[in-house]
């Protein structure tokens, strides 16, 4: 069952390609000055885009993967992702900050026990793909958001340049995404059960892999303040829409509930947020 008709995908196959970084003008990077609290963010998402490979390690021993267009669109995502996290350590870099290499083949206790009971759902649920294409609609939109913030917060043209390049291929990815769930998600069954995971288990991309005290600055970071907050009703308001997700508590219900418990002084509020 998709949500892409032939010509959909082909046209998203032949768009798909390495980020295109010519005419960024690297040499400028270092003369606009970054906030402390743009330098970590940047490390944060240049980090979860480089933890791609890891998230389809997870989905290569899914249902996923039977499904044509599915995985033709993971091979694309895969390859568009990895060059994003180039570029964003290629811009640090530029910038003088040093980029940690982790070491991706590692797992926590917590990882391999997510990875099977993913592993488990996939195989005893034939609508797991629903919830997948859920899921990643709401990672994608909510990573489109967090770089357009970024953009605004930062206020560095050749950040801005580059974060509207990277866009352009999140806005696709997000597109898939929620076409795929629209789709899946018209079965009944398949809402209902993909709407009770979500509103359990649901968190913002990259927990888990990051430190929890780091997801919850980038959220106080992008999405605090009247501009932020805003934002993230936004992705609720377009989540909610989907089939079955009306009401779905998502990024405003998590800001409520983690980023106000971040103690008082304990993260630097974004001067544009």
């Amino acid at each position: 069952m998709g949500g892409m008709n032939a010509l959909d995908l082909e046209a998203y196959v032949g768009r798909s390609r390495a980020l295109d970084l010519d005419g960024i003008r690297w040499d400028d990077v270092p003369r606009h000055p970054l906030a402390e609290g743009v330098v970590r963010t940047l490390r944060y998402m240049q980090d979860i885009e480089s933890h791609t490979i890891i998230y389809l390690r997870t989905l290569l021993a899914t249902r996923a993967i039977d499904d044509p267009e599915v995985a033709t669109f993971l091979a694309c995502w895969f390859y568009e992702e990895t060059f994003h996290g180039r570029a964003l350590a290629r811009f640090l870099a530029a910038a003088g900050h040093d980029v940690v290499p982790r070491v991706r083949s590692a797992q926590t206790l917590a990882n391999r026990v997510e990875a099977r009971a993913t592993a488990w759902l996939a195989g005893a649920w034939p609508d797991f793909v629903a919830v997948h294409m859920t899921w990643g609609a709401i990672n994608e939109l909510t990573t489109l958001t967090g770089y357009r913030r970024l953009a605004e917060v930062a206020d560095h043209p050749v950040l801005s340049d580059l974060l509207a390049r990277i866009m352009r291929d999140e806005s696709r990815h997000f597109a898939f995404y929620w076409q795929q769930a629209a789709a899946r998600l018209r079965r009944p069954a398949a809402a209902r059960v993909t709407r009770f995971l979500v509103e359990r288990f649901w968190a913002p991309v990259g927990s888990g892999v990051q430190p929890a005290e780091e997801t919850r600055f980038l959220a106080r970071y992008l999405l605090s303040g009247s501009a932020g907050r805003a934002a993230a009703r936004k992705i609720d308001a377009t989540i909610r829409a989907l089939p079955g997700m009306e009401g779905v508590p998502l990024v405003d219900a998590w800001c409520e509930r983690s980023v106000a418990r971040e103690p008082a002084g304990g993260v630097a509020l974004a001067s544009a947020a």
